[in-house]
């Protein structure tokens, strides 16, 4: 596995443990983290949301990026950047609005799914400029 698809996953992975650690924020996540055992990280709440969250959704915006240049895959791309921008965006700009929880959740919800797509099929690169090859055009 290439550096850029771990630290996607990571960045995945951190972002959704960092929130179910805020039961108060994000009740649904806050409700799972507890039911797995993770109550204990209610009292490191505020290190969550205002740091690791945030650390974890730009590792994971970067590692895409940096995939995106290389493989040249633009829906993949896109659908990538979204989730981690949204997290961004819900923690630094529409903290107070009614509807950015839902936000949120979609965010991380999108960026399970592109990890999940990732795992399953991972991204080839798509060549800008077809070899030739006895008529066949190689990818």
């Amino acid at each position: 596995m290439k550096l850029s698809s771990i630290t996607e996953k990571l960045g995945s992975i951190g972002a959704i443990v960092a929130a179910m650690g805020c039961a108060s924020c994000f009740p649904i996540l806050g409700s799972l983290g507890a039911t797995l055992g993770l109550g204990f990280l209610a009292q490191f709440e505020g290190v969550f949301i205002n740091k690791l969250l945030p650390i974890f959704a730009v590792i994971a915006l970067i590692s895409v990026v940096v995939s995106w240049a290389s493989h040249k895959q633009h829906i993949r791309g896109l659908l990538g950047i979204a989730g981690p921008i949204m997290v961004l965006a819900t923690l630094y700009l529409f903290w107070t609005a009614s509807w950015s929880t839902y936000m949120f959740y979609f965010a991380l919800a999108l960026m399970s799914a592109v990890a999940l797509w990732d795992f399953v099929s991972p991204p080839h690169k798509v060549c800008s400029t077809p070899k030739q090859n006895g008529g066949n055009n190689e990818h």
